[in-house]
């Protein structure tokens, strides 16, 4: 899923939500093209201040922590897996990314819930971005055998919205802190939601895009106190391809410091300009 996502905003002093304003001309990484991975992982996101009148611009760590992790030792295990005493391997959790049908999911055999559950009850974000990067995937084939390659190239591409310079994906947030030196953090899961028809011809290896909300269900995202059957709704919305747009970039985009810019692949032929379509006539924001 997304694991590289792009934060920049040029003219835009302001970041307007709900009428709310809150001024961000001061924050380094909302001036210049950022792409954000998990080798940097630092997000820029609007959070609720304490009462949920208003909302606050913070910085998180990429890579959500839960409950249980209580030093940097066990976080590395818990992330990057470990081989335990008896020999075998134990895989690493991959929490950057939160599926939003899934948030309330409990596992039949433990009866225990995702480790998402009570963030989604009761610490919901928005994540700023004005692109957002996924791969294509092509599988060549083996001119020999015939058989396609079990390696597929892959192709990136910056994904947008139409005539927005930033706007809002959902995200849940957990307060960490690290038992041996009493540092505190903030950790973020982006949530994701089923692709619609665009992203999915781009991200056709897993099928999936964040959750992206129009400034009203932003809004009620982050700041309303909202029942479970609610949430996952908001959590699984699907953003309308018709107000997206995507281009190839460049394949080394995330070491070039640049801001990713078009690239043409002739191999992508049939993906040519995906987000070409004309916005339907309607609001969204």
């Amino acid at each position: 899923m997304c694991y590289y996502n792009g934060q920049k905003v040029t003219k835009a002093e302001y970041i307007e939500l709900m009428q709310l304003e809150k001024y961000i001309a001061n924050i380094p990484e909302l001036k210049r093209p950022t792409v954000l991975g998990p080798e940097s992982p630092q997000m820029v996101v609007l959070k609720p201040n304490l009462d949920n009148t208003d909302f606050d611009i913070a910085k998180m760590r990429w890579g959500f922590v839960p409950k249980g992790i209580e030093t940097q030792e066990q976080l590395k295990k818990f992330e990057n897996g470990y081989k335990k005493e008896d020999g075998t391997y134990q895989t690493g959790y991959d929490t950057e990314n939160a599926r939003g049908e899934e948030l309330f999911w409990i596992n039949p055999k433990t009866n225990k819930p995702k480790i998402f559950r009570d963030a989604a009850l009761e610490r919901r974000c928005l994540i700023i971005s004005n692109q957002y990067y996924e791969w294509h995937h092509i599988y060549r084939t083996n001119k020999r055998t015939g058989e396609l390659l079990k390696t597929p190239d892959k192709f990136p591409f910056a994904i947008k919205v139409k005539g927005r310079e930033y706007f809002y994906m959902a995200g849940i947030w957990n307060t960490w802190t690290d038992k041996d030196t009493g540092e505190t953090m903030d950790t973020l899961a982006m949530v994701t939601t089923d692709a619609n028809p665009l992203t999915a011809k781009i991200h056709n290896s897993k099928k999936r895009m964040p959750t992206i909300l129009p400034d009203q269900l932003a809004w009620e995202w982050m700041m309303e106190n909202l029942p479970q059957d609610r949430i996952t709704e908001l959590a699984s919305f699907q953003f309308p391809e018709e107000h997206m747009d995507a281009f190839s970039i460049n394949q080394k985009f995330q070491f070039t410091g640049e801001d990713p810019y078009h690239v043409f692949y002739p191999e992508l032929e049939d993906l040519n300009n995906p987000g070409g379509v004309q916005p339907a006539q309607m609001s969204l924001f």
